[in-house]
């Protein structure tokens, strides 16, 4: 019997075709989302915000975006029960994790005498900000992480998802203006439920070996 989680890992796969019919129940999303909210980031920085477009308004502002490119991914904006944007900070300043310290105060993590000290951890967002102050390299990175944990989250919650490297980027930035407000999006996620036409979940899982990816020492 394979661990709980290697089950997960195992079943999810990547969604070819989704049936439009079938939407994720609210309970449900509310368990994605708050499982995105708790993802782990370097100095728990949080340098993102995730857009979740599930009004068919929505996606079809999302849908107009592909009229350039990667049109292979188009269908899946308006079949999929969801779509997030995984948005990150480009310019990731002191004031951002000013935020994240005082959220430290009220969750009493740390005391408001700690303040000041808090900020030391700082140090890690400077070393990754150049002399025009763009962060964006290491925060996109960071963004990774809490998609990791979606897919891993969605597996666990059966509900099937495609991951949207394939977007125009300057025209969603230019589309979602507004709820972006300055921040880059270069990913998305759609979620939902497979389609009994979908090929892909008839494939067999395939990944390299143990042997071929790990060195045990």
């Amino acid at each position: 019997m394979p661990h709980p989680i290697l089950k997960d890992l195992q079943t999810r796969y990547t969604c070819k075709k989704y049936d439009p019919t079938k939407k994720v129940p609210k309970e449900k999303l509310e368990v994605l989302l708050e499982s995105i909210r708790l993802s782990a980031s370097s100095i728990n920085s949080q340098p993102w915000k995730f857009i979740v477009l599930e009004s068919d308004e929505a996606k079809q502002r999302m849908y107009k975006t592909f009229e350039n490119k990667y049109q292979f991914n188009q269908a899946h904006v308006v079949e999929a029960s969801h779509v997030i944007l995984f948005t990150h900070n480009p310019h990731y300043t002191r004031e951002d994790y000013a935020k994240v310290v005082d959220q430290y105060i009220t969750d009493g993590r740390i005391s408001k005498e700690e303040r000041e000290k808090a900020f030391g951890s700082f140090l890690f967002a400077q070393l990754n900000t150049d002399e025009n102050g763009n962060t964006q390299i290491w925060t996109k990175n960071q963004l990774y992480l809490a998609l990791g944990n979606a897919l891993h989250t969605l597996a666990r919650l059966e509900i099937d998802s495609t991951a949207l490297e394939g977007i125009d980027a300057p025209m969603v930035e230019k589309e979602f203006a507004k709820e972006l407000e300055g921040y880059k999006c270069e990913v998305a996620l759609a979620i939902g439920y497979r389609h009994e036409e979908d090929f892909n979940t008839k494939l067999p899982k395939s990944r390299l070996s143990q042997e071929e990816l790990f060195v045990r020492l």
